[in-house]
């Protein structure tokens, strides 16, 4: 036999043998490595890992449903995405393996179901400023060296320890963001609040009287809001989340919805709508609204992804006039609200999904069934918003219920909460948001992560907004597809496309998806008061 033959038959043995090892020519034996610390604050410990391409079964009896098998070239692009986002700050994507390709698309496909969770009126600051290694209010030896002019007293307060229950806060709307941010001296907070008091329609509503002491230089700690302080140790907590638009309650949750808030003055004239920072001119009373723009509902119906608008029945207390607190106008499924924009979406009503925005009571019931949606998105009403003059207690309560029935239900291990307050609520915060279009960013709040493969203890300082999360629904669900008018089949005229922004972080950076899933942690709805902050 010629040395020529016996080369090839050698050749062919040796594929044969690394085929019996399910290996392909070329490719190393070795797992998965583990992520390096990428932009952020790492975890103290190690979490055991498994193959990054282990990606678990669906739990039987999930409504949630994906596009077909992605190609070859949307797999890429989603790995370059990640890539790319890591590259912004010179570290290794926490998510790739040791190859680049479908198997790191496998990754994020680890999440099956998306909670997201909104509560209301708060900065991240107020929260988790004295949070250890958070972007927190700047101090010396303890001591803030940041404070905020009061026009009546003529002093400057410095941010200090709240105990209470139960926070006025400041107007929140386009203005007073202005006069919060003051150019980037962050220090018009009590000033907008002392012009948010003169605003108030009721005297008698709490935090109406011009003598009431301001509070928006106050927060809490874990003494206050332990849970929250314990989500943040045991998971991933976010100290660059922005609202998504300088204002409000109501174009915030257009935002995280459809990335853009508009007025559209001609009825089935999708070109008439206009841009509008404070919402649509109807304010408070939107139960004849008509959002004709396209949102993210839309790209779900077209991908046969399964989603649910879970909402609280009860009241909705922001105010449309810039004031600090209102009286509370009613909020039920069935009726467009400030919080419950969907209803007043074309692209809702022509495919036929009114029937998704459902009460709470259904979320409970599908996360104990194991009957989840892919994409939920849950919204309070006032007496558990944590929106002044509601109960920080009562809020955190809520919100410890939502997360324990997800941690309890059979479908923990393919899910992903993402919690988030909708705006500033007029309280501290002393990062200058960045600008991206004429909308925002707007004000810190805050944010975290809670999955089975978070980042235990990871702090995420990457610039994130509500378009972070609409990004990782599409990158998970609808193959990398944007709310983009020259691609989605749904064209408008938004000034914008928010997910490509290129100062947006990849939420990806927050999961490690190598590692075993994390348990839960179940919390009492009712917790002791933990340690002061140091």
């Amino acid at each position: 036999m010629s040395r020529f033959k016996q080369f090839i038959i050698a050749a062919w043995v040796m594929i044969a043998l690394l085929a019996c090892n399910g290996l392909q020519p070329g490719a190393s034996p070795t797992t998965a490595p583990t992520p390096p610390s990428a932009t952020g604050t790492a975890a103290p410990t190690a979490a055991p890992t498994e193959a990054a391409s282990e990606t678990p079964a669906p739990t039987a009896g999930a409504r949630a449903t994906r596009p077909a098998q992605a190609t070859r070239a949307a797999a890429t692009q989603a790995a370059a995405e990640t890539q790319a986002a890591a590259n912004q700050t010179g570290q290794a994507s926490p998510t790739a393996p040791a190859t680049q390709g479908a198997s790191s698309l496998a990754g994020i496909q680890k999440i099956q179901h998306i909670i997201i969770i909104m509560q209301e009126n708060r900065s991240f600051d107020t929260y988790f400023g004295t949070y250890p290694g958070a972007d927190g209010i700047p101090m010396q030896n303890g001591v803030p060296t940041v404070c905020a002019n009061d026009p009546k007293t003529g002093q400057c307060v410095k941010p200090y320890h709240n105990a209470a229950d139960v926070n006025a806060g400041g107007p929140h709307a386009s203005a007073s963001a202005t006069m919060d941010i003051d150019g980037g001296a962050m220090d018009g907070f009590i000033k907008a609040m002392r012009g948010g008091q003169k605003a108030c329609k009721n005297p008698d509503t709490p935090g109406c009287s011009l003598s009431a002491m301001p509070d928006v230089m106050g927060w809490h700690d874990a003494r206050e809001i332990p849970n929250y302080w314990t989500y943040a140790k045991d998971f991933v907590l976010q100290d660059k989340m922005f609202e998504p638009n300088a204002s409000w309650s109501l174009p915030s949750h257009l935002f995280l919805v459809s990335e853009w808030s508009a007025y559209c003055p001609t009825p089935n004239d999708v070109n008439s709508c206009q841009n509008a920072l404070d919402g649509p001119p109807s304010r408070l009373n939107t139960s004849n609204n008509d959002y004709e723009w396209t949102d993210l509902t839309y790209l779900l119906h077209k991908g046969n992804v399964s989603w649910a608008y879970y909402l609280s029945e009860g009241s909705e207390p922001d105010c449309a006039d810039d004031a600090m607190l209102c009286q509370a106008k009613p909020q039920s499924k069935n009726v467009p609200g400030i919080w419950n924009p969907l209803p007043a979406f074309d692209t809702v009503k022509q495919d036929g999904q009114l029937g998704n925005v459902q009460t709470l009571d259904q979320f409970l019931t599908a996360a104990k069934s194991g009957s989840l949606p892919a994409v939920s998105w849950i919204v309070p009403e006032g007496t558990v918003s944590e929106h002044p003059p509601a109960s920080i207690h009562t809020g955190q309560a809520y919100v410890t219920s939502l997360v324990n029935a997800a941690m309890q239900g059979p479908e923990w291990n393919s899910t992903a909460i993402f919690l988030t307050w909708d705006d500033w609520g007029g309280f501290y915060d002393h990062v200058k948001p960045p600008v991206v279009d004429e909308n925002g960013y707007g004000l810190r709040v805050p944010a975290m992560v809670i999955s089975p493969y978070s980042r235990q203890g990871f702090i995420d300082h990457q610039t994130l907004s509500f378009d972070a999360y609409v990004k990782f629904i599409e990158d998970d669900f609808l193959n990398g597809q944007r709310l983009n008018p020259t691609t989605d089949g749904r064209p408008d005229p938004r000034p914008s496309v928010r997910e490509t922004a290129s100062i947006l972080g990849n939420l990806a950076q927050d999961f490690d998806f190598t590692q075993a899933p994390l348990a839960p942690v179940i919390l009492p709805e009712n917790p002791p008061p933990g340690p002061a902050s140091q």
